[in-house]
């Protein structure tokens, strides 16, 4: 795929055809799904060498659990996220991942700053009236942090700004939103209001299953609307590298809001 152009646009970009597009989606699911066992087995793992294998049910229902804990968790559900991309991309695409995903950085990429900065204002601005209403909203950043100090609280907040981004984004938009298009999209190229259509309800669909993802009810709304934004600029991009910075930025404020004790979201 030529740097930069859109993959619809491209003459056999992957998912080249309706069946690789599903498998690709069945691929994300697995990866998904595997993320989840993975890091299950991490953290029993991790909690059998510090001796704490009888508080794991504890943990796991805890505000803000250990960091160990939390880091193990992150990274086996990456393990997963990386390993549907690189199946589907080894069978039903190029085998080159990083082009088959569409990982490729600009300079022009850091205007991802200001748009993940702004948009984390913008869901602060659109959340602010009904704060006081949602019961322990930023619940989920604190899970994340809450517990984290010194080089535990730096190694936790670089997880969460830079893998999360790296790892998210290659399940969500690079696998999920381009087998989303290939199957929503009419065959024949060209502007037209069908293929206009199915690239809306791509990238809706990909916020959709972006927010529910996350599985916090209450924080739903705003993940599949950053989401859907994320999906906007990479297709419009043709990459990911605005997406990782974006998603980064938007990450880092919830981070630094949470040392200010003013909340934010982490996703």
């Amino acid at each position: 795929m030529s740097n930069g152009a859109r993959f619809l646009d491209v003459p056999g970009a992957p998912p080249a055809t309706r069946s690789s597009a599903w498998f690709w989606l069945v691929m994300g699911l697995v990866g998904f799904v595997v993320g989840q066992i993975v890091a299950t087995a991490f953290v029993a793992i991790a909690a059998a060498l510090a001796g704490d294998s009888a508080e794991l049910h504890r943990f796991a229902t805890m505000a803000a659990p250990p960091e160990w804990y939390v880091a193990t968790s992150l990274v086996g559900l990456w393990v997963g996220f990386f390993a549907g991309p690189w199946v589907a991309s080894r069978a039903r695409g190029t085998g080159r991942f990083l082009a088959d995903l569409g990982v490729r950085f600009r300079p022009v990429d850091l205007v991802g700053v200001p748009i993940g900065v702004g948009a984390q204002f913008v869901l602060d601005a659109l959340y602010s009236p009904f704060i006081e209403h949602l019961k322990h909203f930023t619940a989920p950043t604190t899970k994340l942090v809450g517990a984290s100090h010194g080089w535990g609280y730096a190694l936790i907040a670089i997880l969460t700004v830079c893998g999360a981004p790296f790892f998210e984004e290659i399940l969500f938009r690079g696998l999920g939103l381009k087998a989303l298009a290939r199957l929503f999209t009419p065959g024949e190229g060209g502007a037209t209001r069908r293929r206009a259509a199915g690239l809306t309800a791509a990238v809706v669909v990909d916020g959709v299953l972006f927010g529910l993802a996350h599985w916090e009810l209450y924080q739903f709304a705003g993940l599949a609307a950053f989401g859907m934004l994320l999906a906007l600029i990479s297709y419009k991009t043709g990459r990911l590298g605005m997406n990782m910075v974006t998603h980064a930025s938007f990450n880092l404020v919830a981070v630094l809001a949470l040392v200010s004790s003013t909340g934010g979201v982490i996703h």
